[in-house]
């Protein structure tokens, strides 16, 4: 009879192991997070069927003021007192060559949607107001 224990994994393997599978989640949780939002081709072609006006922006402004711009900023440079804490830091609405790489329908889709931090706001905004935050939002890059 030969008397043989069971190997025990050596400790070093073990939390070696478990160091890799702690870093390979991480990475993966910051690649998904920092990957571009795919937003549907229909969704880009949407066009804002609310016209610019002054009026428009007033309206909406004490929206934004009160759910975007803790994040986002009052003036849109997304420099909001919670900024800080979110990765991937809030857009920068006042870049105008930057905003002018999205269309109005990608806007809306990423307001409606949202992605990680930021929430979506299909159910807390009409179809409207999410319009009329579009026109707002742009707005910031015209000053």
């Amino acid at each position: 009879m030969s008397d043989t224990k069971p190997t025990k994994l050596p400790v070093k393997i073990l939390l070696a192991a478990i160091f890799i599978t702690i870093i390979s989640v991480l990475a993966v949780a910051t690649y998904k997070n920092n990957f571009p939002t795919l937003i549907p081709e229909e969704a880009k072609k949407l066009v804002n069927p609310i016209p610019y006006s002054d009026a428009t922006i007033e309206n909406v402004r004490p929206l934004y003021l009160e759910k975007c711009a803790n994040c986002h900023g009052e003036a849109g440079k997304g420099n909001g007192p919670d900024a800080m804490m979110y990765d991937p830091s809030p857009a920068d609405f006042t870049d105008p060559k930057h905003m002018s790489t999205f269309t109005d329908g990608e806007l809306f889709y990423k307001i409606t949607e949202g992605k990680k931090p930021m929430p979506s706001f299909k159910k807390r905004f009409s179809e409207e107001q999410r319009w009329q935050l579009v026109l707002f939002v742009r707005s910031f890059a015209k000053k």
